[in-house]
């Protein structure tokens, strides 16, 4: 089945200045996109309320969950048999919470890889922030404000989960990924190797989980700088769009591929949203053309 698209424009849950941006980030990547196979999520203008959560505008977030939710129960309620793998355009980390909710829930042999400058681990407790957008896998593993964990069957496990290209951490992220003997394969071992081909060390941490399929969240901070400006929260020594590519498609070719996401695109202005858009149209056709 070929992909399909779902554009979630979010802005709620970036504590970055260029937050609203990453609505026009989403934007800019769907006027790309084929009209065919593309739905947007419409998503609230208001910042929303924190309902004693210690997240920032928690309540749109949810309201933007749930609408996400309803509309890949509604794509998977039109036509006959499985739909095609849904690609997730954001917007905000935080658009990944009903789609990998929903991916967990459908295939219980899932591994999800996090490609990822950062590691999305804290707790409300531990945010200096409050910015969901770095709260995002810790309240998918179940350990996030109860309004924003997934519903029993729909949460990952830690075992399932391999951070690659995360390069910032806190302290307690750094705690908690060694508590739970969270996989890492660093940005070299994504990059390069001496003994290995590219995208190598990526397949074999998937292969120890004992995973059958994957989910591949893309945050585009895990690229350099250098490759993309349009982000947030840029960290060095990044990979480049290549290496990046070339992994992708290495774990496409082991694994079954049911769903991505792609988000933090936050461009300054239309030019350079043009400038960077091939660089995200590359890591799109890695993640849905055929192999």
């Amino acid at each position: 089945m070929p992909a399909t698209f779902l554009v979630v424009p979010q802005w709620q849950g970036s504590g970055s200045s260029r937050a609203m941006q990453l609505s026009d980030g989403a934007d800019a990547i769907a006027g790309d996109l084929p009209a065919a196979v593309t739905r947007r999520v419409e998503v609230p203008l208001g910042a929303g309320e924190s309902l004693d959560t210690g997240v920032h505008r928690a309540s749109s977030i949810r309201m933007i969950r749930d609408a996400v939710a309803a509309a890949l129960g509604a794509d998977s309620d039109e036509g006959e048999g499985e739909p095609g793998v849904v690609v997730t355009i954001g917007g905000d980390c935080g658009v990944e919470l009903a789609p990998v909710a929903r991916a967990v829930g459908q295939h219980p042999e899932l591994a999800v890889v996090w490609l990822d400058a950062h590691a999305d681990l804290s707790t409300p407790d531990e945010s200096p922030s409050g910015a969901f957008s770095g709260m995002v896998l810790r309240t998918l593993l179940g350990d996030g404000p109860e309004l924003l964990v997934p519903a029993a069957g729909e949460t990952l496990t830690a075992s399932r989960v391999v951070l690659a290209g995360t390069r910032s951490y806190g302290d307690d992220e750094e705690a908690f990924i060694e508590e739970k003997a969270i996989r890492l394969v660093t940005v070299d071992q994504l990059q390069h190797s001496e003994d290995l081909e590219r995208g190598d060390a990526l397949v074999a941490a998937v292969e120890s989980t004992g995973a059958t399929s994957v989910y591949l969240h893309v945050d585009l901070d895990v690229l350099d700088p250098a490759e993309i400006a349009g982000i947030s929260y840029p960290e060095p020594f990044g990979l480049t769009v290549a290496a990046l590519v070339e992994n992708i498609t290495a774990v496409r070719r082991r694994f079954t591929l049911v769903g991505a996401g792609i988000t933090q695109f936050a461009p300054s202005s239309p030019d350079t949203a043009a400038d960077d858009l091939s660089a995200v149209l590359r890591i799109i056709s890695a993640l849905t053309r055929p192999l």
